[in-house]
């Protein structure tokens, strides 16, 4: 509160001395028109409701409320120069559950002006909350008033973008720990080799990523030592390492991009407290989180692409010693229909791993020529993350029903209490039947299966989080200091 009011200050009294984009003049092309002192009171409202023009289907809740959260925090920040009043009021519209309208259309990565011009007529009474009743509906929520002169500063924010970039590159770090398990499992079920995960061959290539994933294998494998059924296996098992690393190298790069920039102070005009003046800048083009998603999404098509390699060996006799596609007799179809439902997944995920900074745009009369649309680099990584969690979870339903078959189980540590978990769970009937329950109940589980390689792998002195990476114990609870 104090470091928004300071900022707040400092912006009144420059803008009263000199032009300030947005405050004193138009915006976009309109920049170069000044604002009279006559008209300054319903600027920032024409403004406001002229930007509130988003289309199409309504964004996600969750995203939604990261975006109030992102916005509050960057406010916070002190950079931003808007009333810290709203602050408290976006803080009593998360805890009152109430969500603006906010329309998939209408943002580029340069701003999601749209979602937050519908809140900020939200704040000040125009258009309704929805949500907050019992009934789900709309609500009158908080009253607000935020000054005319408030208004480009308080929409001028990437939060939507960047609450839905956190959401989901959390939710990929998850997937990617439950890959590793879903792999050792079929890995066994299969009696791969763990040549391909020993020290010495990670010594001869250290890439990081590759590393931790040969060593979270031989973490679950370590209870067993069964006599490989052949010299080599195929890429899914033998170059997992090579190409699952890169996807956990990917998802850290976006995580450590995406919180910088849910921290920083991205506004534009930038309100230097220390300094008393204003800076106008380029902090608002979110290019650093666009190419970090699109470089997820290229690594999330190779990994899944050995996962359904992996599925493909499931259904083969001399991989599992049993009846083709896991029968129950020769001519039963078993689990035949998974990979055509994972490949069905996998063609998603290719199609979404399009590069979204590939396209641009000239926009506001040739001034804003450039756009990166991480909005769509992040929408496109929520939507692949859902096909992707489709695709694991039919692999864990073909290792498991494998492992049953051949009436074989780890032998200890986490990767027997993995398949424990998962067949308290998976129905262990191999009649020909729908499979839809199965593949929905084994992506279901996939958390469950994160968290406890994390919990087996957390180094000495760590506490591994529920929803992320193993994280120091002086972290572990909340610390003030800690963004």
């Amino acid at each position: 509160m104090e470091r928004a009011t300071a900022a707040w200050r400092v912006a009144r009294e420059v803008a009263a001395a000199q032009p300030v984009y947005g405050r004193t003049t138009g915006v976009g092309a309109n920049r170069v028109v000044d604002v009279e002192w006559e008209d300054a009171d319903a600027h920032g409202l024409r403004l406001l409701r002229s930007h509130a023009a988003g289309a199409g289907p309504l964004v996600a809740p969750e995203i939604v409320r990261a975006m109030l959260t992102v916005r509050l925090n960057q406010i916070a920040a002190g950079g931003s120069g808007v009333d810290p009043g709203v602050l408290q009021a976006l803080a009593d519209v998360l805890n009152l559950g109430l969500l603006p309208p906010v329309p998939v259309y209408g943002a580029i990565g340069t701003g999601d002006l749209t979602a937050l011009a519908s809140t900020a007529l939200c704040l000040l009474g125009e258009r309704a909350w929805l949500g907050g009743g019992a009934d789900g509906g709309t609500a009158a929520g908080p009253g607000f008033t935020l000054r005319s002169a408030d208004a480009l500063a308080f929409i001028s924010s990437n939060a939507a973008t960047l609450g839905e970039a956190a959401l989901a590159v959390t939710d990929l770090r998850e997937l990617l720990d439950a890959s590793i398990v879903a792999a050792a499992l079929s890995l066994f079920a299969v009696r791969g080799s763990e040549e391909p995960y020993s020290p010495a061959v990670q010594e001869a290539c250290p890439h990081p990523g590759q590393q931790r994933v040969a060593d979270a294998m031989r973490t679950l494998l370590a209870y067993d030592q069964p006599t490989p059924a052949r010299i080599q296996d195929p890429y899914g098992y033998r170059a997992f390492p090579q190409v699952h690393g890169p996807a956990l190298e990917a998802a850290a790069y976006a995580e450590d991009t995406i919180t910088r920039e849910i921290n920083a102070r991205a506004e534009n005009p930038l309100v230097d407290v220390a300094g008393r003046t204003v800076w106008h800048n380029g902090n608002f083009h979110t290019a650093y989180v666009g190419l970090a998603l699109d470089s997820v999404r290229a690594a999330l098509f190779q990994t899944m692409a050995l996962s359904a390699a992996r599925l493909g060996t499931l259904a083969e006799p001399s991989f599992t010693g049993l009846y083709p596609f896991q029968g129950a007799t020769e001519a039963s179809s078993g689990i035949m229909i998974l990979e055509y439902v994972a490949h069905s997944a996998l063609a998603d995920v290719r199609r979404l791993a399009t590069p979204a900074a590939l396209g641009s745009a000239v926009l506001s009369r040739g001034v804003e020529e450039h756009a990166g649309f991480s909005t769509q680099s992040a929408r496109a990584t929520t939507d692949a993350l859902g096909a992707y969690r489709i695709g694991l979870g039919c692999e864990l339903v073909a290792a498991v029903r494998a492992l049953r078959m051949q009436g074989r189980a780890p032998a200890g540590g986490p990767l027997r209490a993995a398949f424990d978990m998962a067949s308290g769970v998976l129905d262990e009937r191999v009649e020909d039947r729908p499979l839809d329950t199965d593949i929905a109940s084994a992506a279901d589980l996939l958390p469950r299966l994160a968290r406890a390689l994390r919990q087996a792998t957390a180094p000495p002195g760590t506490t591994p989080s529920q929803d992320g990476p193993a994280v120091p114990r002086r972290f572990a609870a909340h610390d003030p200091q800690q963004p």
